[in-house]
Formats: C-alpha cells, sequence, structure tokens
C-alpha cells in the first residue's frame, strides 16, 4: 500500500495493475475468470489476463501522467485507443480489460492531477478532480451512441451506460464500492472477503453491459437479484459465504453471465486502496 508515500505518476500505474490483479485473484467470482476457472468464457483465462496486464502496465503510467500535466481528454481518449491496441495484440485479439482501460484510465488520469497539486488522495478529491477536469468532455462522449455490445445492449434497455456512469464521476464506484470496502475493512473482515463483498455490493446496483449483453434485461435482473440476496444472508461475512458463491458460480455459468462492469469496478475500488485513498481503514 501507498498510504504516506507522495503518489507518482509510476506508483499509480504500478497499483492500477495490482488492482487488475486483486480483482483477478478474488475466487469464486461468479461469472468471471479467476487464476482457477475460465467463468462464463471459453475464449480467455488467467494467463490471457496476466499478458494484458503486463502489456498495459506502461498505459496507467502514461495516463497517470497525462493527468499531472493537465492534458486534454482527447490526449487520453488516444493513450486508451493505443493501450486497447496493446491489449488485443498480447491477448491475441481478445478483450481482456477494455473498461478497465477507460474505467482505471480516467482514475489514474485524476490521481495525477490530485498528486501534481498537491493535494492528499482521497476518494472525494480524486472525482471531484475527474468531474472538474474532464467531465464536460465525458458528458459529451456520452451523447455519441456506441458501437460496442455492451452500450448498445444498454442503450437498447434503456439502461445506464458506461460512458454516462463516467460522466456522472462513477457513482457505483465512489457511493457503493468506496463505502462497502471502508465497512467491510472496519468490521474486520480479511481482504479477500472484503473484495467478495464489494463484488457482490456493485453487482446488485449497477447496470452491467456485459450482464445485459450476454442475458439480456432477465440476465441483469437475475444476476441484480442474486446479490441482493447474498448481502441479505450476511454477504461475505456469513460462515457460508464462499460455498453460497460458488453456487452462484455455477448458475452463472449455467446462463453464460459474466459481470464484468461490476469487476472493472471493484479494480477500481482496489486501485484506491492501494494508493491509500481509503486511509485508515487499510
Amino acid at each position: 500500500m501507498l498510504a504516506g508515500l507522495a503518489l507518482s505518476a509510476e506508483s499509480i500505474g504500478r497499483a492500477a495493475v495490482l488492482a487488475l490483479h486483486d480483482e483477478l485473484a478474488l475466487s469464486p467470482k461468479p461469472g468471471l475468470v479467476t487464476l482457477t476457472s475460465n467463468g462464463s468464457h471459453r475464449d480467455m483465462d488467467a494467463r490471457t489476463f496476466l499478458r494484458s496486464m503486463s502489456a498495459l502496465r506502461p498505459y496507467f503510467v502514461e495516463i497517470a501522467g497525462l493527468g499531472a500535466h493537465g492534458a486534454p481528454f482527447p490526449d487520453l481518449e488516444q493513450a486508451g485507443l493505443r493501450a486497447e491496441a496493446r491489449m488485443l495484440a498480447a491477448t491475441g485479439g481478445v478483450n481482456t480489460h477494455r473498461g478497465a482501460i477507460f474505467l482505471l484510465g480516467l482514475l489514474c488520469a485524476a490521481a495525477g492531477a490530485v498528486a501534481a497539486a498537491g493535494w492528499p488522495p482521497t476518494p472525494a478529491s480524486i472525482r471531484s478532480t475527474l468531474i472538474d477536469r474532464w467531465g464536460e468532455a465525458l458528458r459529451q462522449r456520452a451523447s455519441r451512441p456506441s458501437s460496442l455490445p455492451g452500450g448498445i445492449a444498454a442503450r437498447k434497455l434503456g439502461l445506464r451506460s458506461a460512458s454516462e456512469e463516467a460522466a456522472l464521476g462513477f457513482p457505483a464506484v465512489f457511493d457503493i464500492g468506496v463505502p462497502a470496502m471502508q465497512s467491510a475493512l472496519t468490521r474486520g473482515l480479511p481482504a479477500e472477503h472484503a473484495r467478495l463483498d464489494v463484488f457482490f455490493h456493485l453487482m446488485a446496483v449497477l447496470d452491467d453491459s456485459n450482464l445485459a449483453h450476454r442475458g439480456g434485461l432477465d440476465g441483469l435482473r437475475f444476476a441484480q437479484d442474486a446479490a441482493r440476496e447474498f448481502l441479505a444472508l450476511g454477504g461475505a461475512a456469513h460462515p457460508d459465504a464462499i460455498p453460497r458463491a460458488e453456487r452462484l458460480s455455477l448458475a452463472f455459468e449455467a446462463r453464460w453471465l459474466s459481470p464484468g462492469g461490476s469487476a472493472d469496478m471493484l479494480a477500481a475500488v482496489c486501485w484506491m486502496r492501494r494508493i491509500g485513498a481509503l486511509g485508515a481503514v487499510m
């Protein structure tokens, strides 16, 4: 963890890659790739994700530096497109981290700007900087129709897209994921159980376009209802949390559901913990 240390572009970027590994290593994680399972995927496994992470590390450092130097949104966007090309080259054309390139990239840029201003990295300072610096550009981006499968599904079903989530300053991350992580750690949950609790809190509320693309509105509601039931029964603090999550993994795989948006947001919360933004609960 980087609490108490001055943040640099290098440390911000390194924390992003470590956070992606935190997300990958969490298991069980219904429908998603872990170190021991392909989840609801035939075209990728943990090795695919690790190759992608290695390819993306320079990008997260680069975009943190761009943020520190006050780069306009088109510069961030171009860096993201170059990173996506490197990801696809490393994975043989498999999309492992497109959502994380967008979400974590923006957060790294905001953290770079926060560090350059001499402010402490907190969820509030990172979110406000993101909105103040690039909010208008993100709102304009959100108004453009997406050609990606998740964006098409979101528009068809009347759901909030990833671009709209970004334009609002990622409310699922800051209003749901961060408080869930702080609560879990304050209650003394081990780190892996805390990540599991955060994951289910996110899945319970997020209009996850990956779920909508794969399972339609019924698939999305099935996943949200399953997450809410998991939390209502005690979440990751319940003695049977792991077996219950394993049973849900089987149910998600039977329906070919993959909550990739929730995974990306879990990684964002893990990243904030790694850069010291969650303070004393770490």
